[in-house]
């Protein structure tokens, strides 16, 4: 219930693909740099009615390794050393090492959560972006603001009126957009794409996916970028250094995975099993009172443990003891309900832990009965409780 990889098989058209493929001999051998043009192809045709325009598959897509070696390639591609990228917190771990092994510098904005969320079930749209400290934390060295959405690990979909006030103010900044969308196949809620709001917003965004959150094969490591043919250059020369190309068997695979998924009601069908693995596992939550932000989109759950007490006189190791509450209360669920969290202050710069410091994350992407037993486990904590 810790790390967001999947619990089961990518579905059995996507591994009879894969099985297919390791048969042909093109496809055991290195794969264009910038993709194959299968892969390319289909995702410039299943992204394009999404996008509101033709996307150009050989100028405007790049297949990566993993959406967070495309990630790394957009900073290695256009951040100079010394120059600023905007994040917003809490974020996604990787985010910070590949901006610096860049040069890059980062200014944080903190997500504001809800007010209410440590006493009742609050919505993860309910934690809004502060305008005014986004606007504060953009000067002449500013060179990127990265988005995230749906949002890990909060579960929040940027909401149209956010995405058009950070994209006008990038336009009016000349600042480039990356917007980490891996998770765009599993919004619960309206779900808006900042790339499609304006023709001056859409020419300077760089949208990320991945063929391994849509298909539930995240160790498959099959990424991509999609944006205008300018900045998408960049980022393939970029890719080009740091691995050459990307596996190519399994970009066949994902390739047929994105020509069939729709004809075969893949997305609707995925969208509503994680949606109710959501509902199936905060059902436990609401049993025994403990609130938590029910997400908009993802298969990630944060859940306030605030009304837990930790017992007085437990013993933690010293390199748990020195950390935030979040860090105590993982390490208890581990050892004494055997069931593994994730910290999310280990999102967040020191200066804003306290803003998590009572809650936990939880991944849902797991076999119902993996569900329910979490579920069972997490009742031990009712002699906990307050």
């Amino acid at each position: 219930m810790g790390q967001g990889f999947f619990g089961y098989n990518p579905p059995k058209f996507i591994t009879d693909a894969a099985k297919d493929a390791l048969d042909k001999v093109d496809c055991n051998q290195y794969a264009p740099t910038k993709g194959r043009p299968r892969l390319k192809k289909a995702i410039a045709k299943a992204y394009s009615p999404l996008f509101g325009r033709d996307i150009d598959p050989d100028t405007e897509v790049v297949i990566t390794t993993g959406a967070n070696e495309g990630m790394l390639s957009a900073f290695m591609g256009f951040i100079e050393p010394g120059e600023e990228v905007v994040i917003f917190e809490p974020f996604f771990d990787q985010y910070i090492s590949n901006i610096e092994m860049a040069g890059g510098v980062i200014r944080y904005v903190p997500l504001q959560p809800p007010k209410n969320g440590g006493s009742e079930v609050s919505s993860a749209g309910d934690w809004t972006v502060n305008m005014e400290a986004l606007e504060k934390a953009i000067n002449s060295k500013t060179k990127m603001i990265v988005l995230n959405t749906p949002h890990n690990p909060v579960g929040k979909i940027f909401s149209k009126s956010e995405l058009q006030a950070i994209g006008d103010l990038c336009v009016q900044r000349n600042l480039i957009i990356l917007s980490d969308e891996v998770y765009d196949r599993l919004p619960f809620t309206t779900f808006t794409r900042i790339a499609t709001l304006s023709p001056a917003i859409a020419a300077r965004t760089l949208t990320v996916g991945s063929a391994g959150k849509n298909f539930y094969c995240t160790g498959w490591r099959v990424g991509y970028l999609i944006g205008p043919a300018n900045l998408i250059h960049y980022v393939a020369a970029a890719h080009t250094r740091i691995c050459f190309s990307s596996v190519s068997p399994l970009q066949e695979a994902a390739a047929v995975g994105f020509e069939k998924a729709e004809e075969l009601g893949f997305w609707e069908q995925s969208r509503k099993e994680m949606k109710g693995k959501v509902e199936r596992f905060c059902a436990v939550f609401d049993e025994l009172g403990l609130p938590y932000s029910k997400p908009d989109g993802g298969y990630f759950v944060l859940a306030n443990f605030a009304r837990v007490k930790l017992p007085e006189d437990y013993k933690f190791p010293p390199h748990v003891a020195e950390r935030p509450r979040d860090y105590k209360l993982a390490w208890f669920l581990i050892m004494e309900m055997g069931l593994a969290a994730i910290p999310p202050t280990e999102f967040y710069t020191k200066e804003n832990m306290w803003m998590a410091e009572d809650w936990l994350r939880f991944a849902v992407c797991k076999e119902d009965d993996v569900l329910e037993g979490a579920k069972e486990r997490l009742r031990g904590l009712r002699k906990y409780m307050s």
